[in-house]
Formats: C-alpha cells, structure tokens, sequence
C-alpha cells in the first residue's frame, strides 16, 4: 500500500517532544508513521511507542514502516478519545510524550473514493474510520435546512452557509445527493458568481464541516485534550498539530486553562478555589511551517503547532 502522506512540522514536532531514550511516547493520530518513525529512532532500549489511529489504511501502512523497531512498538486501531484506556490496557499511566496531528491525511484527500475531496468525484462518504456506519451521504441528505446551515456556518465559518443549506435541501427533493462531485456543483449554484474565483475552491468550506461534523472531530478534541495532559509524566510533553483555526482555538484555550485553572475572581488576594496548574505553555505563539517547508508541501500552509509541558 502506498500511503503517502508528507507529515507537516515535523523537525519542529520531534524537537519539542524532548525524547528520552528510555521514554513512553504516544501518537493518537498515527496516519503513515512520519512522525512515529522519528520518534523510534531515538528511543533506546527501554522505550516504547504507542500507535493509535482509527484508519485501517494508516494502520496498515504505518505497521509495515515501524516493523524494523520491534517490540519498541504497539500498533492500536482506535480513536485517540480512547488513549487513557488503551494504554491502561498496555499497563500505561503516564507517558513522556504525545503527538496528534488533526485533520486530513494526503492519502485520505487523493484516495477518491475515500470521498473526502471535492476535487475527485466519488461516493459522498468522509468517514475516517469505516467500520463507523454513518456517512457524509447521510448527513447531507438527512439533516434539515437548520441544521445543515448551522453545520456549514459553524464549523466551515462560510458566510454563503445559508444559502448552501437552502440550496442541498432544493436539489435533495428531486434525487438524493450521492456523489461528491454532485454536491460541488449544487455548492457552486449557491455562491454568487463574483465570489467563486476567491478565498480557494468554494466546496472547500462545506467539505470540511461536513468531515468535522460526521467524525465529531472538534468534540473528540475538547472533550480529551485535559485527560492527555493528565496522562503526561512530570516534564512531559504534549504537541499537537492543527489545521483551521477552531482546533487551534480549542487548543490554545485548553492549554492556557491547564496551565492556569485558578476560577477565583481577580480581585482576590490568594486563591481559594484550589485548582492547581497542570504545568506551562511551551509555544505562547503556534510555530507555523517554514518557506522551505510551504514549498516543499503546499498543504502545510494552515498547520500550527502549540506545545505544553506538564509540571
């Protein structure tokens, strides 16, 4: 299997994982292994490395690219909202480090038929682990105008949401939407003409909300950031790697809440309410991707990574 899958910001990734050669480190969304690989390198004889993903495709593939490491690595299909337990499993409660990589993978946006692309026509399907039943067909010809517009407006932050929303709930009343390249079109039907030929390919906005919405990506995140910070050992670290601006917000907000959890009002002297600080922000400012790398991989471009280190 070729999956090929350029990983983004990875010296700057592994240089702020700090690895300990004998370290417990952990990506939850493992893809082809990039990462993974750089991590396995530098562990000595006593680390480990955890992989989870819930892609059978990346699992495959990132199996056969960690094979040479051994017993160093644990290869698990499920989604990083399951890493407390799959490493309770493995006898694991505290890590030295861990990696998520949000979004899309490049194998998953050039296999068509995986139909995450608005510029491949397939089947309208965006599910990211396929023993999920649910798919972007259902979603697309199931929800209501509401729903589909609040969808749109919220996690595709497109100002045409309602109008997109009206216009699938218009087409869907002759034949069901069943193919990507059908809902581009009904999409591009919805934006006035002077507005298409800027701000990028104009399905790209209802694709991605229709992929967060079908594979609960933001909620995944808000609801298991803290419990991944939890897991970390005293100076460990967790790096995470997003793409649009409301994981990164998710990100930002629930690393400075770890680092300072304090509810006392500001006037207070001292503090009461006995929160303690999880540990510190590493990256006040995301590190975003070099000239050399915006080059090398155009889809870089949005990726941002923010670091935190436990106390």
């Amino acid at each position: 299997m070729n999956f090929r899958h350029q990983s983004v910001l990875l010296e700057e990734t592994i240089d702020n994982l700090n690895i300990q050669p004998d370290g417990i480190y952990v990506d939850g969304t493992l893809g082809g292994g990039g990462h993974a690989f750089q991590v396995c390198s530098r562990l000595g004889e006593k680390g480990h490395f955890i992989g989870i993903d819930q892609d059978a495709a990346a699992i495959e593939a990132a199996g056969e690219r960690l094979r040479p490491f051994g017993d160093k690595v644990t290869i698990v299909r499920s989604n990083y909202s399951d890493m407390k337990q799959v490493l309770s499993d493995l006898g694991i409660f505290r890590v030295n480090g861990i990696v998520l990589d949000l979004g899309v993978s490049s194998y998953q946006l050039d296999t068509a038929e995986r139909g995450f692309s608005y510029r491949e026509n397939a089947p309208l399907d965006m599910r990211m682990d396929q023993r999920q039943e649910k798919t972007a067909r259902d979603i697309v010809n199931g929800y209501s105008e509401m729903e589909l517009y609040r969808m749109i407006r919220d996690y595709g932050e497109d100002k045409f949401a309602k109008n997109i929303a009206k216009h699938i709930v218009r087409a869907r009343e002759d034949k069901p939407v069943e193919t990507t390249d059908e809902l581009t079109e009904i999409i591009k039907a919805a934006i006035p003409m002077k507005f298409r030929a800027v701000g990028g390919h104009p399905a790209k906005r209802t694709f991605q909300a229709i992929r967060i919405e079908l594979n609960q990506e933001l909620e995944v995140l808000r609801g298991h950031l803290n419990e991944m910070v939890e897991l970390l050992d005293k100076n460990g670290r967790i790096c995470i790697i997003t793409f649009h601006s409301l994981e990164d917000r998710i990100v930002k907000n629930i690393f400075r809440k770890c680092e300072n959890p304090c509810e006392c009002p500001p006037n207070f002297p001292t503090c009461v309410c006995g929160k303690k600080s999880l540990g510190k922000v590493v990256t006040r400012k995301p590190i975003l991707p070099s000239e050399e790398e915006l080059e090398m991989n155009p889809r870089s471009k949005s990726a941002k990574l923010r670091v935190f280190e436990r106390r």
